[in-house]
């Protein structure tokens, strides 16, 4: 365990400590798991960087053509169809419903 001396603006401990006495821990549980949890979120942002890197679109787009091309579920609809993707910049293509062959017996 590390003592560290901690310099806080002076309007941050009062409300540290009324925090930490709502979630039934001390002053230096909260601040300690403030900073694992910020830790934590710079990290897995660190991670997601590194990891995407080794994605390889081909390999992506090769996977989603296997994807069965139906109506989705209700609920799992697009929510706005006719609106420009944020990450791409392109529309949504839209999908052709398909008819099943019925067969007669």
């Amino acid at each position: 365990m590390s003592t560290l001396r901690l310099r806080l603006p002076d309007s941050l401990p009062a409300k540290v400590r009324e925090l930490a006495a709502q979630d039934d821990i001390s002053f230096n549980q909260f601040i300690a798991t403030a900073v694992a949890e910020k830790m934590s979120a710079l990290l897995t942002v660190d991670y997601l960087k590194e990891r995407a890197t080794r994605g390889d679109r081909a390999v992506f787009e090769r996977v989603l053509r296997t994807v069965p091309d139906r109506e989705p579920f209700p609920g799992d609809e697009w929510p706005f169809p006719e609106k420009v993707t944020a990450d791409t910049g392109a529309r949504p293509r839209k999908r052709k419903a398909r008819r099943r062959a019925t067969r007669k017996k």
